[in-house]
């Protein structure tokens, strides 16, 4: 399934690096949230990647936004990726059935088994204003979509 902008999203269900279970639509609920899939855990782009928003948190997740990443990771390796980046936002795994969130929002890379650098700002209601898929390759760049967030706003 491709997204465009405009469309509702997806709802999901996926456990945090705690085994909490995360909703979409609870989450999103006044906020703007933004999705960000990612390929591996502990990986070189992805650990940059990560922190790189760990690191801009307090402009990125607050009464206006939430921030959730998704990889198909098992939860105890994100539990432990957390730990040793210092990541306090919800990173969520999924895992099983393996890369089925992935797939709905059209990011899941079937040769390599994980999600590709996709990025999902998604508004109160459920519906997607902006989005950007990279290849695993190629790191995602967190100004655009800090940029895509400042005009809903």
């Amino acid at each position: 399934m491709t997204l465009s902008i405009g469309m509702l999203v997806p709802d999901f269900s996926l456990p945090d690096q705690q085994g909490a279970p995360v909703r979409l639509s609870e989450v999103r609920g006044s906020k703007n949230v933004v999705v960000a899939f990612y390929p591996f855990a502990f990986s070189g782009i992805c650990t940059g990647e990560m922190c790189e928003i760990r690191d801009h948190l307090a402009d990125l997740q607050n009464e206006q936004t939430a921030v959730l990443a998704v990889s198909c990771d098992p939860m105890f390796s994100l539990r432990a990726f957390g730990q040793a980046q210092g990541l306090t936002y919800p990173l969520l795994s999924d895992f099983w059935p393996h890369g089925e969130v992935a797939r709905s929002y059209g990011v899941f890379d079937e040769d390599k088994g994980c999600a590709t650098r996709g990025t999902f700002v998604i508004d109160p209601q459920g519906v997607l204003r902006w989005s950007v898929v990279n290849a695993i390759p190629d790191a995602r760049d967190v100004d655009e979509w800090t940029a895509a967030l400042a005009q809903l706003s």
